[in-house]
């Protein structure tokens, strides 16, 4: 009975031992993500190659005796280098992008953009979430990894009719908008002017994006148009236009030479020592004065550092990138430190280090081990690497490539091209699935679906240049227009009955009666509007009774003394 009786205190003993040690690990304090804790914390700015690694690295080498925070507007990390395959579809969408929580496990992430940064009070400002309070994030080290941004400033035109290809929503955009120029092209047969302009690609930028860029793009026009038969591929027309002498100015002349006779044989027409001046809705604007007709417009130049680099009290080049020192710290400004596109490194050799993704991922190594060395009293080191070659992409199984001083062009260097960035791609299952998705594009047409990630984009600014036609008479009344700059006239019968400038709207006419244009509006100098779609149009007048009377009277007024429609 006593043996029994101990037995049962022994297991209650027991249980509850086990119940406590539960209960212990089941509250035990959050060590990662405690914020009160005093471990030190690096806030990374940019979700990039040189942020994404920085904090890759720093999850390696200093392990839970810091805290890490990554800021950056996305969730997920572009794998750059093979951004202009999803053009022509030879990979999935989701097939260039990584989620970074993923990536990096021990790092908190702020899906967020940076609006300022206080260094004297060692906090970062960042835009505010559902609920407009301040969000701020106190740093003991701060990392500057913005990157570069697409810079269309003080070239007219640009911003509104350009695409730029800096990250995965450009070349989505991109790769929807050839198949629906496309899709008109295949129908459109009165009006031989819009034919030229839909079957006519103009890529601006004879760098490494610029030309695997045009590569791709004029791969899967050419591939597909096949598909249409309504189009003649003979129609096609795909122009590279470069400042230079010579495409890929950072390769070897030979390799350039060769790649520049490769595309040209593929039906890329090269427009050297050409400079893009502005850009309309229908035509690409050269300085030299020519038009190259065409409703598609890609940019890859100029890059410039992002903007939060110029609201920073920090030192700067002419070019507007961080002032660096070898070792990447930001001078004068203790433990604050700068890579990547937004810095100027200084390279071993007394150069600078380009703005390449192999740069930027020894960069970050550096960084890491620096940060490192400081929180132990140690002395940091400066970056020093050369860098291992330069490799482009031509498309259709050729590239070009300078490895450890070899140089390479064909089909060698295209399967060198693949095989080295699908062994960089983060994860051994997004390499398994890049693979398959390159096996199966030798073997399977391109898809041709295009997929509407986005609505109506509402209001839009347009830019004209002068001899421009805005609208012709009988045209169908879809939008009214509002001058910002510049101006044009009205033409009615051949007729000119009325200028318009700065402050001015026109169209209301058309879109209020369901009517056809009765006039036509031709730009006299560069002309910057406002224009609003029709279905927009009636929203904004249907829910004030006001504006609408006005836009009624002011179209009556017109009406009656024949002044702009």
């Amino acid at each position: 009975m006593m043996l029994s009786s101990l037995l049962v205190i022994a297991a209650i003993g027991f249980a509850l031992i086990v119940l406590a040690v539960v209960f212990a690990w089941r509250v035990r304090p959050a060590v990662v993500h405690d914020h009160a804790s005093h471990r030190p914390r690096v806030v990374i700015i940019g979700g990039g190659f040189a942020g994404v690694y920085t904090a890759q690295y720093l999850e390696k080498l200093a392990g839970d005796r810091i805290e890490i925070v990554l800021i950056s507007p996305r969730n997920h990390f572009v794998f750059h280098p093979m951004l202009p395959e999803v053009i022509s579809g030879s990979i999935g969408i989701m097939d260039v992008v990584s989620p970074i929580r993923r990536m990096l496990p021990r790092t908190e992430l702020h899906v967020r953009h940076v609006e300022g940064v206080d260094f004297t009070a060692r906090t970062v400002q960042t835009s505010t979430g559902f609920h407009p309070h301040a969000h701020e994030i106190a740093f003991d080290h701060l990392v500057l990894a913005m990157g570069s941004v697409t810079d269309f400033r003080g070239l007219r035109g640009l911003p509104e009719h350009a695409f730029p290809f800096k990250d995965l929503g450009d070349a989505l955009r991109l790769r929807n908008h050839v198949i629906r120029v496309l899709e008109e092209a295949a129908v459109e047969h009165h009006d031989p002017a819009l034919r030229r302009q839909l079957l006519t690609f103009v890529v601006a930028g004879g760098g490494f994006s610029g030309v695997e860029v045009v590569a791709e793009l004029n791969d899967f026009v050419r591939a597909v148009a096949r598909h249409f038969r309504g189009i003649d591929p003979a129609e096609l027309r795909v122009v590279l236009v470069h400042s230079q002498d010579r495409i890929l100015p950072e390769m070897d002349p030979r390799l350039a030479t060769f790649a520049q006779r490769l595309l040209q044989k593929r039906g890329v027409e090269i427009l050297l020592d050409t400079r893009l001046a502005a850009a309309t809705g229908q035509a690409a604007v050269l300085a030299n004065g020519t038009t190259l007709p065409t409703q598609t417009l890609v940019s890859t130049v100029p890059s410039s550092p992002h903007p939060l680099v110029d609201a920073l009290p920090l030192a700067k080049t002419k070019q507007g990138r961080l002032e660096v020192e070898a070792t990447l710290a930001v001078p004068g400004m203790p433990r604050v430190w700068a890579l990547g596109d937004c810095a100027r490194v200084p390279a071993p050799d007394g150069t600078v280090a380009p703005p390449t993704a192999q740069h930027a991922i020894r960069q970050a190594r550096t960084l890491a081990e620096n940060i490192v060395a400081t929180l132990d009293g140690r002395p940091t080191r400066p970056f020093a690497f050369q860098g291992l070659g330069k490799m482009g992409a031509l498309g259709r199984h050729s590239a070009v490539a300078e490895v450890f001083g070899i140089r390479l062009s064909g089909f060698v260097a295209w399967f060198l091209w693949r095989s080295v960035y699908l062994m960089k791609l983060p994860g051994w299952g997004r390499r398994l699935k890049v693979a398959v998705a390159w096996t199966l594009d030798l073997i399977l047409p391109p898809e041709l679906v295009q997929l509407e990630a986005q609505s109506s984009a509402g209001i839009v600014r347009e830019h004209f240049e002068p001899g421009q036609e805005v609208f012709e008479q009988g045209d169908v009344g879809d939008r009214v227009y509002v001058v910002l700059s510049g101006a044009a006239e009205v033409v009615r019968d051949g007729q000119r009955v009325a200028q318009l400038a700065r402050g001015d709207y026109f169209g209301e006419m058309a879109v209020l009666g369901g009517a056809q244009r009765n006039a036509t509006v031709r730009c006299l100098e560069p002309m910057d509007v406002l224009a609003l779609p029709q279905r927009e149009f009636a929203m904004l007048s249907g829910s004030i009774p006001e504006l609408r009377q006005t836009f009624e009277a002011k179209a009556d007024q017109r009406a009656r003394s024949f002044d702009p429609p």
